[in-house]
Order: structure tokens, then C-alpha cells, then sequence
């Protein structure tokens, strides 16, 4: 079943850029490749790189997915294009969304066979891009976040490859959802439970919901 399709394929490596009074290694200013065919390993694309391997990277978060069908309502709010790679993103996708994927969720593209892992968590760099302070909270809330994908298989993939369903995940907790329960519905014990009920969600993501639910009397 075909899902969407990679409209861009963006890398960077990390490079060193003011922040205030100090410096901040980052790999967030990323820029599309082009046609040209990108390996993609289980951590992560081939050029690509992240500052921060403690919070960024790793085999649950190789590759980060952002869908351009929310390209014009940022636009509209900053007054400017928006392009791909703004978010950071490795692959900017059409036609999903966080509504219309799932935790678990196994798709083909190009070569490569992947998994998605978890929504993406911004952090300070993406307001930092910007130079818009608030942003990543303003993404957490609209939930306009994006997720990460592992690699089950490496292989190359090259801008304008569909994005194949191939096996959805049974338990169906949208990218959304996960949002829903880790940023607004902080007390939803139930939610929760069903979130730590699916083996493929990544490990951070496990022990943030497991101290939660822990604190909150959960079993």
C-alpha cells in the first residue's frame, strides 16, 4: 500500500554555530542532496550527522521524517517559504501526516526497509534555526512534531521514492496519539499503558513513560 512518497532527502553534518554567549555543535541546517542516491545504514544516512549523540541519533532516531503537508501553515505563520530540510529533517515526505502513521509501522522505500520508532521530541535548536525562541513548544502543542524511523534494512534511497506500507502495526497508535499522551495527556494512565505495550517504541521514549507511570501508580 502506498502511503506517500520522499519529495526531498536532506543532510548535514555538524558544524559549530553561535547561540547567545557561547557555541552550539549542531547538525540541524540540513539541505537537500538532490537526485542523487543516499545509503542509508541502521544509524543513520550516509553525509548526516548529529552534535548531540546523547539526546540525538542512535538506531531507535537514524532517520528523521517531517511531513511538508505542514509546510503552508508555517509559512503562513512565519510569512515566508518554508523548504525542505527546515525542520531538520532527513526525509521531508507529502501525503502523511502523524495522524495517518503508526508506532511500529514497517514501510519500504527505496532500498531500504524501515520502522517507525517514536515522535520527534524538538528541542532548543529548532527554535534556534529559526531564531524563534518558543518553537519547539509551539510544535509539541500543534503536534506538528515529525517521528523517527529505524532501519530494519539498509539500502539506498533517492528523492521521489514512495513510501510502501508494508506491514502496520496491530496495536494502531498513531504518531499523533503518542503525541497526545507524552506532551498533553500526562496523566492518562491508560494511555500510557498501551504506549509501553508496543515493543518497537523506542527505549527513551520507554523509560520516560515507565518513570511516569511509575510515579502515577502504574503498574
Amino acid at each position: 500500500m502506498m502511503l506517500g512518497q520522499v519529495i526531498s532527502i536532506n543532510t548535514a553534518l555538524p558544524v559549530a554555530v553561535p547561540y547567545g554567549s557561547k557555541e552550539v555543535l549542531t547538525g540541524i541546517n540540513k539541505r537537500s542532496v538532490g537526485n542523487r542516491p543516499v545509503f542509508i545504514s541502521r544509524t543513520g544516512l550516509e553525509g548526516d550527522g548529529q552534535g548531540d549523540l546523547v539526546y540525538h541519533g542512535g538506531e531507535d532516531k537514524a532517520v528523521c521524517v517531517y511531513s511538508a503537508e505542514h509546510f503552508p501553515y508555517w509559512a503562513e505563520r512565519w510569512n515566508r517559504t518554508v523548504l525542505p530540510g527546515a525542520f531538520g529533517e532527513n526525509f521531508t515526505v507529502e501525503a502523511i501526516t502523524e495522524r495517518s502513521v503508526s508506532i511500529g509501522d514497517i514501510w519500504a522505500v527505496g532500498q531500504a526497509v524501515v520502522q517507525i520508532s517514536q515522535p520527534r521530541q524538538p528541542c532548543f535548536k529548532l527554535g534556534m534555526k529559526h531564531q524563534l525562541p518558543s518553537l519547539a513548544q509551539d510544535v509539541q502543542i500543534n503536534g506538528f512534531t515529525g517521528f523517527y524511523l529505524r532501519v530494519l534494512t539498509e539500502g539506498a534511497v533517492t528523492q521521489g521514492d514512495k513510501l510502501e506500507l508494508i506491514e502496520p502495526h496491530p496495536a494502531g497508535i498513531t504518531v499523533a496519539e503518542a503525541n497526545r499522551i507524552m506532551h498533553l495527556d500526562k496523566f492518562d494512565r491508560d494511555g500510557i499503558t498501551r504506549l509501553l505495550a508496543i515493543p518497537e517504541l523506542a527505549e527513551s521514549w520507554r523509560q520516560s513513560l515507565g518513570s511516569r507511570l511509575f510515579k502515577l501508580g502504574g503498574d
